[in-house]
């Protein structure tokens, strides 16, 4: 079986909108705006990249790193390396780009329980605040990676839903602050 492991920059407050710069966001950039740069506090990316066997990301992700990041081939060369899922029911193959490898449309969290259920490493879920609430509401996340930010953001697009659902209970695996106020939380759900 499959680990889904969900990696965010997060919000004090859980806003996962915007981080880098993104336009056509209040907040955009709120990851390097007002934070000073520590490159210890982003060691978990570059493992990442290692860890993990796929990327998933939901439809509105995919059209935004998509144009991107098969261009950032020093910084992403790990992520555009490996296949690629993409959770949408109205993206369809011929939007799909050319240049980012193996990229399958999964349509539904049925198709992501049956790929978790399949051979081969971790899957990393990116940016996705939607398919993030909707895969842990199904319980389909078996990890958080979180860099927390010392920012309170109050509008913007959440990484855990409001949905009325029973307790689910993490265990903190890794943990390390930063001197820029970043946190570093590695939780598995249990």
């Amino acid at each position: 079986m499959r680990t889904l492991i969900t990696t965010a920059f997060v919000s004090l407050d859980g806003v996962i909108e915007g981080p880098g710069g993104e336009p056509g966001y209040r907040n955009t950039g709120w990851t390097f705006n007002d934070v000073e740069f520590d490159p210890a506090a982003y060691e978990l990316k570059g493992r990442e990249q290692g860890e993990a066997a796929a990327m998933m990301m939901g439809r509105r992700s995919y059209e935004a790193f998509s144009p991107v990041w098969p261009t950032m081939t020093e910084e992403f060369a790990g992520y555009n390396a490996m296949p690629k899922f993409v959770v949408s029911s109205t993206l369809r193959e011929q939007d799909l780009v050319g240049n980012w490898g193996d990229i399958t449309i999964l349509r539904s969290l049925d198709d992501v329980a049956a790929l978790k259920q399949t051979d081969g490493g971790p899957i990393i879920v990116h940016g996705s605040a939607e398919l993030n609430r909707n895969l842990a509401d199904a319980a389909l996340i078996d990890r958080y990676h979180l860099l927390v930010f010392p920012v309170l953001l109050g509008a913007g697009k959440r990484l855990f839903s409001s949905t009325d659902k029973d307790k689910q209970n993490l265990t903190l695996v890794e943990s390390e602050s930063y001197g820029n106020g970043i946190q570093k939380l590695v939780y598995d759900v249990r």
